[in-house]
């Protein structure tokens, strides 16, 4: 029982001697844990800075990219009212055919269907200058018409006004605006859309509403990515959601 309790004795005294050595070496791992944790502490508040930087520095680019090569406004068509056009030139129309062409004036044909343009079509979104402008409803039916109706036209198309070139025109810049901000934001887009898709050939209605809903998409996409105020966009007002995307009151731009 004496030589069984020395031989315990001794073992215990092995295991505290590997508990000291233990006890040391936990205390190592855990200074080197505090070190390491004030490492990561030091890095991360770095990296937020640097997050900071280049955040400010996309803002600086993209709202240069858009005051001097792509400044996207309200533009104002200042259009008289036709009820009033029309009284005047006729002093003897009556009342209900003024409030009929004035109810008119408020509605717009879009897919199929009359519905009411709350703006009166007053206002538009303009790209690159008041020239180039979207209808601020979101109807660019004006383009396919024109282009059914040219397959039936023969003839060199003298009508330089046509507001078909004129969608065509804003569409394209706004393609290249949102193709632009996607590198500089470092954003994947959704949709794959090229900067000519809207020129040279005239598109059908199906490829051109298809090429439409892909630049809505990807333009959603980037002010989701900015955490733009969902209640200020619409679905179908492309230059009006670019427009609210790139504006200096849009407080999260370049994160």
């Amino acid at each position: 029982d004496t030589e069984g309790l020395l031989r315990i004795k001794e073992e215990n005294q092995k295991h505290y001697r590997r508990a000291q050595r233990h006890q040391d070496k936990k205390e190592k791992i855990q200074k080197h844990n505090r070190r390491l944790g004030d490492q990561v502490e030091k890095k991360t508040y770095d990296l937020k800075i640097q997050h900071e930087h280049l955040a400010n520095l996309r803002r600086t680019h993209i709202l240069e990219l858009t005051s001097v090569i792509f400044p996207i406004e309200e533009v104002k068509t200042s259009m008289r009212d036709p009820a009033d056009v029309s009284s005047e030139s006729d002093n003897a129309m009556t009342s209900s055919t003024v409030s009929k062409l004035a109810e008119a004036r408020r509605t717009t044909y879009l897919s199929g269907r009359w519905v009411c343009d709350d703006h009166n079509g007053d206002t538009s979104i303009g790209i690159t200058g008041p020239w180039i402008t979207l209808p601020n409803n979101g109807d660019y039916s004006a383009y396919y018409n024109w282009v059914e109706e040219k397959k039936t036209t023969q003839g060199p198309d003298m009508e330089h006004n046509n507001p078909a070139y004129t969608i065509s025109a804003a569409l394209c810049y706004a393609t290249q605006l949102v193709n632009t901000l996607s590198l500089i934001l470092d954003v994947n887009l959704p949709k794959k859309l090229c900067n000519r898709q809207f020129c040279g050939e005239n598109l059908s209605r199906h490829r051109f509403t298809r090429a439409v809903k892909k630049l809505n998409a990807n333009i959603l996409h980037l002010c989701f990515s900015q955490h733009v105020n969902l209640d200020l966009l619409h679905p179908l007002h492309t230059l009006r959601n670019l427009m609210y995307l790139v504006s200096p009151d849009t407080e999260n731009l370049g994160r």
